[in-house]
């Protein structure tokens, strides 16, 4: 159909019948918007209908990456790591490859950490030792030279006359003379220093060993745990020093070894026994009888009488037997 077309009421038969046909030739025109969701929903019909009759099967990828996951795990359940049993703290252990070489890395880090600390110790005790013995000629110094000053400094100038005599001479020997007072100052001072650093280490030692002694005295008197009894013993042992032993009160209190104190327990048990089991004394004897008169009070020989005895028995004569009553009377 052209757009120059006549109206229908102004067209002939002909011209109809022409529109017509041209009409059907050519299809009626459509906005492109319908066009294109017409062909949309096509599009999409298609996809369905192919869907829906394509059956679903698993991508080839997926079903691969499956299998695999499964051989691994029965790997992983098949394959079991191999024990192995050692000895810990004298108990059988079973232990894997694995924490045999941690174990022995662990045992080899720890064996050369031990050695150095080891080589440590020793160096530092060495430069202990160093530094000890120069504390000692150190401190054997200062007494001889603090007696060689003191010395030097018994005579002090006449600084008056000096002065008079020679100005120049006397600011000299001044400088001198309060040079070595002040060196006299600082020995004495370094002596003092020195002396009680000694003082302090000798206490911490003794601190130490008190220390350790009551530790094994604990162990070797398991009684004296009990607070009241160690010390109601210590005091019976103190008694027993001063009043039997003959120790001062300031002797026995100074007693700070261990064993000194064990020694002193020992006797006081001792003393303690032999005092409770000492033999009473005997009550007197019950006054003697009165003999008859004609009668001694001597006591006779039991062996004279055994003798008239064995003699009668074996001869059995009357005089044997007036004997034998003779040494009975």
């Amino acid at each position: 159909m052209t757009n120059n077309a006549k109206p229908i009421g102004l067209q002939t038969n002909l011209e109809k019948t022409e529109q017509s046909f041209e009409s059907f030739l050519t299809p009626a025109e459509q906005p492109e918007n319908e066009i294109e969701e017409e062909a949309t929903e096509e599009l999409v019909d298609e996809e369905e209908i192919i869907e829906d009759d394509e059956p679903f099967e698993e991508e080839p990828e997926e079903a691969e990456e499956q299998e695999l996951q499964e051989d691994q795990v029965e790997e992983e359940e098949s394959e079991q790591p191999q024990l192995y049993t050692i000895k810990v703290d004298g108990e059988d252990t079973e232990v894997t490859l694995e924490e045999l070489q941690n174990g022995y890395s662990r045992q080899r880090d720890y064996t050369r950490k031990t050695q150095e600390l080891a080589e440590q110790r020793k160096t530092i005790e060495a430069q202990q030792k160093e530094v000890s013995q120069k504390d000692e000629i150190y401190s054997q110094l200062l007494p001889k030279m603090e007696a060689t000053l003191k010395g030097e400094l018994e005579n002090e100038p006449d600084w008056n006359a000096l002065y008079e005599a020679d100005p120049i001479a006397y600011v000299r020997e001044k400088d001198v003379w309060n040079e070595k007072k002040q060196k006299l100052t600082a020995i004495q001072e370094e002596a003092t220093r020195l002396q009680e650093e000694a003082n302090a280490k000798q206490r911490k030692e003794l601190e130490e060993f008190v220390q350790y002694g009551n530790k094994q005295l604990l162990q070797l008197i398991p009684e004296w745990q009990d607070n009241e009894v160690a010390s109601k013993e210590k005091m019976a042992i103190r008694n027993y020093g001063v009043n039997v032993l003959g120790y001062t009160p300031q002797e026995m209190d100074s007693v700070y070894d261990y064993r000194v104190l064990l020694g002193l327990r020992n006797g006081w048990l001792h003393h303690k026994t032999v005092k409770a089991t000492k033999v009473k004394p005997t009550e007197k004897k019950a006054a003697a009888r009165t003999a008859r008169p004609g009668t001694s009070n001597v006591p006779k020989s039991t062996t004279p009488v055994k003798k008239a005895r064995q003699k009668l028995a074996k001869t059995g004569k009357v005089q044997d037997a007036a004997k034998l009553f003779e040494q009975i009377i």
